[in-house]
């Protein structure tokens, strides 16, 4: 109920502060007629119903701009007051004006503001006070309660709506970088997914291209070479379609977990994928150098990828008798890999729209290992790979 109050008077802030004036507008136009007897004091100034009303709107009219102008509607409220005293008229209801002027200037300033109006309605309250001779001193700690707690209320109301606003801006901020790190982790995965599509798509569409195009230059001269590449086309389509419904079956949200999927594949299926490679044409030479070692499987999916990349590379624009070589060396604290070929290398023509080297430096670049492809001086390609062992490893 009070946050929909609070959020209707935020909505007409204009019409709530004209209504917050009415009880003091009411008290002043009740008190017209006793305000306008002769004064209390004996040397006071008598006002008529005119004067008295048009003090009292003096008093009251500015505060319609309290919430927009604290201090200068608390100031022209005292100044008003100020010249009041001097003609030593006496304490009007409209005087009340003082005190909600003051609430407003502590409330919604500086405390520097808040301090000096807090003393300026202390003086005030006592400069009128001085007046009546013989008042004792709590006659004065009495009116000061009546400056001191709608000043405490202020200052309690400005502290409030800060501590407010600063966990809104926390919200806010802790929104906005939940949101940020929600469509970083959407980025990267959509990343690790484009590199995993290329990399299976790539490899095995290439196969079956160069299988194809064999086949059918040899289908007329020699039928069973033609009919070999059929089925290695055959064989590399119904890999590569496991390999893409393993791949959707990761991105589908409600797959079961009794759903089971092939492992990643790693350095042990190098030898599988070089046979594969050698059945499509391209000779390729495999060496292990150093002892073996037990390495976590990102950096295992990570050394296979990049050896299925380059050898689909060096298919593609190797040309013909074009030959391979894949060497990799286990070393103390890094894992060396080469793959080198002895084709066309800067003379092959360049790929349109290819991601295959970016996605080697991606897959690298999180062992923060180092990548470094390009054309050999005496023809072919190289690409070298330095992956820093894991320490999980």
């Amino acid at each position: 109920m009070f946050g929909r109050l609070r959020a209707l008077t935020a909505r007409h802030s204009r019409v709530a502060n004209a209504l917050l004036l009415v009880p003091l507008i009411v008290l002043s136009l009740i008190s017209a007629d006793a305000y306008s007897r002769p004064p209390a004091l004996p040397d006071g100034t008598r006002l008529t119903p005119a004067s008295y009303l048009g003090l009292s709107a003096l008093l009251i009219v500015p505060l319609l701009w309290r919430r927009s102008r604290p201090v200068l509607t608390f100031a022209a409220v005292a100044a008003v007051s100020f010249a009041q005293w001097l003609m030593r008229v006496d304490v009007l209801p409209g005087n009340l004006a003082v005190l909600v002027a003051m609430y407003g200037v502590a409330s919604r300033c500086a405390p520097r503001w808040a301090i000096a109006a807090g003393l300026v309605a202390e003086l005030g309250a006592c400069l009128s006070l001085a007046r009546w001779q013989g008042l004792p001193f709590g006659a004065y700690a009495s009116a000061s309660m009546f400056v001191v707690a709608p000043w405490v209320g202020g200052i309690y109301a400005s502290v409030r709506r800060r501590y407010l606003e600063s966990l809104e801006e926390r919200a806010m901020r802790a929104e906005r970088e939940r949101d940020q790190q929600a469509r970083i982790a959407a980025a990267a995965e959509r990343a690790r997914i484009a590199r995993e599509l290329h990399d299976v798509v790539a490899h095995n569409v290439s196969v079956m291209i160069v299988q194809a195009d064999g086949a059918g230059y040899t289908i007329d001269s020699d039928p069973e070479k033609a009919r070999r590449a059929v089925q290695t086309i055959s064989s590399t389509g119904r890999q590569a379609l496991a390999e893409m419904r393993r791949l959707v079956g990761v991105l589908r949200e409600d797959a079961g977990p009794e759903e089971e999927y092939a492992p990643q594949p790693g350095v042990a299926e190098l030898d599988d994928l070089v046979a594969q490679v050698r059945r499509s044409g391209l000779p390729v030479e495999y060496t292990v150098k150093g002892a073996f070692r037990d390495l976590p499987e990102g950096e295992q999916l990570v050394i296979y990828r990049i050896v299925q990349e380059a050898l689909t590379n060096a298919l593609k624009h190797g040309g013909p008798g074009a030959r391979a070589t894949v060497e990799m060396e286990y070393g103390a604290r890094e894992i060396l890999l080469r793959v080198t070929d002895d084709g066309r290398g800067a003379a092959a023509p360049a790929g349109i729209g290819g991601h295959g080297l970016v996605g080697m430096r991606e897959r690298v670049a999180m062992y923060d290992g180092s990548v470094k492809a390009s054309p050999r001086p005496g023809g072919g390609f190289q690409v070298a790979v330095r992956l820093p062992v894991s320490r999980a490893a």
